[in-house]
């Protein structure tokens, strides 16, 4: 089939290689020239596993092509896809859908015969509706336009797997027709026994949005046990292993640490909320705001453990971040609470030292106030305390004692309790981490545990929450 995706961020520039991957004749559109010579010469604007491989392969059978023009989309394709960034609106909790209609207003008008325009981006319920009479009265062809939703669930660093085999297909449609026209599309898939749910619009839209509100609440919900742990002096990893033993709960996103962020997550559940006001069942979804509010206070808590670690003070203490981006296998730097851990050691006096394998440069542009590199010990030289805030494979990799002989003081402060503390340990370094016990902690009484809190509650640290929620400048495409 012919296919158009607008959009080529990384939803977008995956999806329209890997279609052309499975046999479509695909025309990737956007706005951004740079981007767009860049996606042409197979050169990814972007750091996604395996992606450069299957755009290169894509782009060797000719079957994938890039455009700016909605005008050459419109005459192209047989189904549209609409894969454009949905960020949060400034000064609001609303989801801001300037890009999906500036895709609609630009394409409708060329439409020269009857198609499928199907919208993937993350968009508050009813939007297929208001999109489809907005393309009705734009297009020559009217209501022969239709349009359908088809939520994505891609993980950034398991794009490509997640398109090709994805764990499931949902499609909003109002015909069979349209319904049909996407089993065309997704034929790969469902012969290879992906589920496929075929419902109507608003369900298809809802469903992006409750998924991610669930995952985000499973988060902060042990998150917020860790905290109780450390009032308590329990361990929140026990505790969350043995919660996942349980069937009914599972053991996949209760890892307490400093919590979630990326351009997904935190403004979906935001907008969901600011939806559900609009709809006049606002109150039913306030508990969105306490996960969002524990999410952001994982970034205070990180910040005040790191100052007491430092003795309370972290003035001239030089400081080494290990990762910048929000997540592991990804370049993204979009809401980073590694970042905002960064930035808010840097304002109270730190010398900060970042590092990551693949978004430092990203980090670098964003914040120019930290020094940010790609090489680990450089990162690591000198410094009186290491965090270690991304999850990266490498990073539990790394030697601790050959790290002791680069660092001037052997103090880890593990921000998402992936690394061997024992290990680390065993080569002289002392390790702590919210939710977590050591035997020194132990030993000491509650004064310590009474000590972070209070560190937490103090007015340095609401403004280290205030600053670390303030949304990070997103970056180009979806």
């Amino acid at each position: 089939m012919r296919l158009t995706v607008i959009g080529t961020g990384y939803l977008g520039a995956v999806h329209a290689a890997c279609m052309a991957g499975v046999g479509h004749d695909v025309l990737g559109v956007d706005v951004d020239a740079e981007k767009v010579m860049s996606l042409a010469k197979g050169r990814p604007p972007f750091y996604e596993p395996g992606f450069e491989d299957v755009l290169t392969q894509a782009l060797a059978t000719g079957r994938l092509r890039f455009s700016t023009s909605l005008r050459d989309a419109a005459v192209h394709g047989e189904v549209h896809f609409i894969c454009v960034g949905t960020p949060q609106q400034a000064g609001s909790q609303a989801a801001d859908l300037r890009y999906v209609d500036a895709v609609v207003d630009g394409i409708a008008p060329h439409l020269p015969a009857s198609c499928l325009v199907v919208g993937k981006s993350t968009v508050p319920v009813g939007t297929t509706e208001r999109l489809a009479n907005r393309i009705a009265g734009l297009a020559p062809v009217g209501v022969r336009a239709e349009v359908a939703w088809n939520p994505e669930f891609l993980r950034e660093g398991f794009a490509v797997e997640d398109t090709l085999r994805p764990d499931r297909l949902v499609v909003g449609v109002t015909s069979p027709e349209a319904d049909e026209t996407l089993r065309q599309v997704y034929a790969p898939m469902l012969e290879a026994g992906v589920p496929y749910i075929s419902t109507d619009p608003n369900t298809a839209e809802l469903v992006k949005v409750a998924a991610n509100s669930f995952l985000a609440t499973k988060i902060s919900f042990i998150n917020a046990m860790a905290e109780v742990c450390d009032a308590a002096g329990a361990d929140v990893v026990t505790l969350a292993d043995a919660l996942g033993h349980d069937a009914r709960i599972g053991r996949q996103f209760l890892n307490a640490g400093l919590g979630f962020g990326g351009g997904c997550l935190p403004k979906d559940i935001r907008a969901f909320s600011a939806r559900a006001q609009e709809l006049g069942v606002g109150p039913v979804v306030d508990f969105l705001d306490q996960v969002d509010e524990i999410n952001q206070r994982q970034r205070t808590r990180t910040v005040a453990l790191a100052r007491q670690m430092a003795g309370g003070d972290l003035t001239g203490r030089r400081v080494t971040v290990l990762g910048a981006t929000f997540k592991p296998n990804s370049d993204d730097v979009r809401d980073s609470p590694a970042l905002a851990v960064a930035t808010a050691l840097h304002r109270q006096g730190a010398d900060v030292r970042v590092h990551d394998p693949q978004g430092a440069a990203n980090a670098q542009r964003a914040h120019s106030e930290l020094r940010c590199t790609s090489d680990l010990l450089t990162a690591c030289e000198g410094a009186e305390i290491v965090l270690h805030l991304t999850e990266w494979g490498q990073y539990c990799e790394v030697d601790p004692a050959k790290l002791a002989r680069v660092v001037r003081e052997r103090v880890l402060v593990d921000g998402r309790n992936a690394l061997l503390h024992d290990k680390w340990r065993a080569a002289g370094w002392t390790v702590r981490a919210l939710g977590r016990p050591t035997s020194s902690a132990r030993q000491s009484d509650a004064k310590a545990r009474q000590h972070l809190r209070a560190t937490i509650a103090s007015p340095v640290a609401e403004l280290d929450r205030a600053a670390a929620m303030a949304p990070a400048q997103p970056t180009s495409g979806a």
